[in-house]
């Protein structure tokens, strides 16, 4: 299948050509369908706390924040191509000499950009991008509305003005203060501070595209003192780049490899690669959020305090699962006390015991509790279902008929599936990307993260390239198939915890806007 040629490109890339013939096995035999047993729900699956069990576990967090080592990891190497969508529409369709902007918005439907153009002047680099139109259209004052709205867009887009989708999105002006206009690295360094943050130390690691690495840098060197000075923490900020090794092999329709000039083609293979990058990390606990969730300082405490409430959660179930784990290596125990370590298992961390556990004998229901709980831990805040899109809770049935609470996406999901399609339509909550995790076992030494991947829970989406079309295979999500065979908690959070940028028009939202 292979000549030396592309042998040599795939050893280039870190990749090995068993493992290229896999991946395209997996075309072939197709990427199985997850089995929803049913939606993980408030009491099955998901924890709500009350005000004071949600104080207990913050005060737990901030009595051992100082005795441990943090990190705040955030997926960040998205360029902001995708908020300007709507807006690259419009540029290629509306014909001024032709009509209105408003005939426009009412012909296609245009709400999106209809809610732009009210709301503009609360753009958070709407004086920027004022400033920069003025210079480049001199008599820009003279123009009438529609065509000073058409110049205003093309100054925010064009490769030779601002050319904000060409930027990567944690480096786009996000929030308008009083005396500056703040992006979402920086608001994520203030975040951080309040909840990510050991002894007045902030470590923080980003994952980006390496050609926008300058940029972060000088951005980094731009706003340090200030934040520093405004939070008394210091920061250490660390980047890494999605690996070359991590690219799957696009294919034909046929499942034939697809080339480009004669080159076998090569593609990113989503966040689940970033499990790599997760799993060079070491610190005691380790908190992930996506690049463009964040919110303005007004907010930031109300957010803190639920970061925190995970973090009390997870350091409480690990000092348990930790004594558990010396007793089961180190003690004689006796049958009653494997029976509370598997009652902690099922009611704590949500583990399918298994029904033969009672017949077991005696030293393999120890070995069995020991793998049951050696494992890295998360804790999930899950956020009411609004209609908005991605992943949920979900208990999965696995191929030996166990359960599992994993957080399921949509194209796992066979739609076809009458039975499967209700399941998902009455999921009560959804996955925001809100982690804690716990990465390292009771002797201190951190997991290796690649043992605990389901390796089946990959995606294979449509694409074209060149106008032809292709087959592109996505690794195990980050938090989906890849962290699959960790010890997950899922805990209730309220809605203000979730403000991703996904368009433009999510900047004119309250929880980006500081009035």
């Amino acid at each position: 299948m292979f000549s030396e040629k592309d042998i040599k490109q795939i050893e280039k890339k870190g990749l090995t050509v068993e493992k290229v013939k896999r991946q395209i096995e997996l075309f072939k035999s197709g990427v199985p369908f997850v089995s929803l047993k049913e939606a993980a729900t408030i009491g099955n699956g998901i924890l709500k706390l009350d005000e004071s069990q949600k104080q207990h576990f913050i005060n737990l967090f901030e009595h051992r924040r100082n005795k441990i080592s943090i990190t705040k990891f955030v997926p960040a190497s998205g360029a902001a191509t995708r908020m300007f969508k709507f807006l690259f529409d419009f540029l290629e369709n509306y014909k001024l000499s032709e009509e209105s902007i408003n005939a426009y918005i009412n012909r296609h439907k245009a709400k999106e950009l209809s809610v732009f153009l009210v709301g503009i002047e609360k753009l958070p680099f709407f004086e920027d991008v004022i400033h920069k139109t003025h210079k480049i259209v001199p008599n820009f004052n003279d123009l009438g509305y529609d065509e000073q709205r058409l110049e205003f867009i093309k100054t925010m887009l064009d490769a030779d003005r601002l050319n904000y989708s060409f930027s990567p999105k944690g480096l786009l002006p996000f929030h308008k203060y009083k005396k500056h206009v703040s992006t979402a690295f920086e608001e994520h360094l203030f975040e951080a501070a309040l909840y990510a943050s050991s002894n007045k130390k902030a470590d923080l690691h980003f994952t980006i595209s390496e050609k926008y690495k300058h940029k972060f840098d000088e951005e980094f060197k731009y706003i340090e003192e200030d934040v520093e000075h405004k939070t008394k923490t210091s920061f250490n900020i660390s980047f890494s780049y999605q690996k070359q090794a991590t690219d799957t092999i696009a294919v034909t329709p046929n499942n034939i490899p697809f080339r480009e000039r004669g080159k076998l083609l090569f593609r990113p293979s989503g966040h689940g690669a970033l499990l790599e990058n997760l799993n060079a990390l070491d610190a005691d606990l380790i908190f992930i959020k996506n690049i463009d969730n964040v919110v303005v300082f007004k907010y930031e405490e109300q957010v803190g305090s639920y970061k925190k409430m995970l973090a009390g959660i997870l350091l409480e179930l690990q000092e348990q699962v930790f004594q558990y784990m010396k007793q089961l290596k180190n003690e004689t125990l006796n049958e009653d006390e494997l029976t509370e370590i598997a009652r902690f298992l099922a009611s704590k961390l949500n583990v399918s015991i298994s029904n033969e556990f009672e017949k077991y004998a005696f030293q393999y229901k120890v070995e069995y509790l020991i793998q049951k709980l050696n494992r890295p831990i998360r804790v999930c805040g899950m956020v009411k279902n609004e209609g908005e899109p991605g992943g949920g809770p979900f208990w999965v049935k696995g191929e030996n008929g166990v359960a599992s609470l994993q957080i399921v996406e949509s194209a796992q999901i066979d739609k076809n599936n009458k039975h499967q399609k209700e399941i998902l339509k009455s999921a009560s909550h959804f996955n925001p990307v809100d982690l804690v995790c716990g990465i390292k076992d009771f002797e201190g030494n951190v997991f290796d993260l690649s043992n605990f991947v389901d390796h089946k829970a990959a995606f294979i989406t449509s694409k074209s390239k060149v106008g032809k079309d292709l087959k592109a295979l996505e690794l195990p999500g980050l938090w989906n198939g890849s962290m699959a065979n960790w010890n997950t908690v899922f805990v209730e959070v309220p809605l203000i915890t979730f403000n991703p940028v996904k368009t433009v028009n999510d900047l004119l939202k309250a929880a980006h806007q500081v009035k």
